[in-house]
C-alpha cells in the first residue's frame, strides 16, 4: 500500500489533481445519498485548497466572511501554518481553528 503525501509536501500541480480528484469523489458520494461520505470529502477539497493559498494573505484581527456563507464572519486572532485561529462574530465566542480556503477578504 503507497503512504499518502502530505498536502504540505505536494506541488501545485499535484494539489490541483488531488482537488479534482477529491471534487469527482464528492460528487459521487452526493449523487449516491451518501451524505457523510460528501461531507468528509469537501472537508478535504478546503484543505487542499488551503495549501494553494498565501497565509500572508490574512491578518490577524482582521474579519473575514465565510466563502459561500454570506453574512457569517469570523476574526483572526492568530494564523499557524493554513489555519486562522479566532472565533465566529455572533458565536458562542469559542476559539476555532479554519483552514484558510473557507474564509474570503471583505471588500
Amino acid at each position: 500500500m503507497q503512504q499518502e503525501k502530505r498536502y504540505s509536501a505536494m506541488t501545485e500541480y499535484e494539489l490541483g489533481q488531488e482537488i479534482s480528484m477529491l471534487t469527482e469523489k464528492a460528487r459521487k458520494a452526493e449523487q449516491m445519498g451518501m451524505v457523510n461520505e460528501y461531507a468528509v470529502l469537501e472537508r478535504k477539497v478546503q484543505m487542499a485548497r488551503a495549501y494553494l493559498m498565501d497565509p500572508n494573505s490574512f491578518n490577524p484581527g482582521e474579519i473575514y466572511e465565510f466563502a459561500g456563507d454570506p453574512g457569517q464572519f469570523f476574526k483572526i486572532d492568530y494564523l499557524n501554518g493554513v489555519f486562522a485561529w479566532g472565533y465566529r462574530l455572533n458565536g458562542d465566542g469559542k476559539e476555532e481553528a479554519l483552514p484558510i480556503s473557507v474564509l474570503k477578504v471583505l471588500k
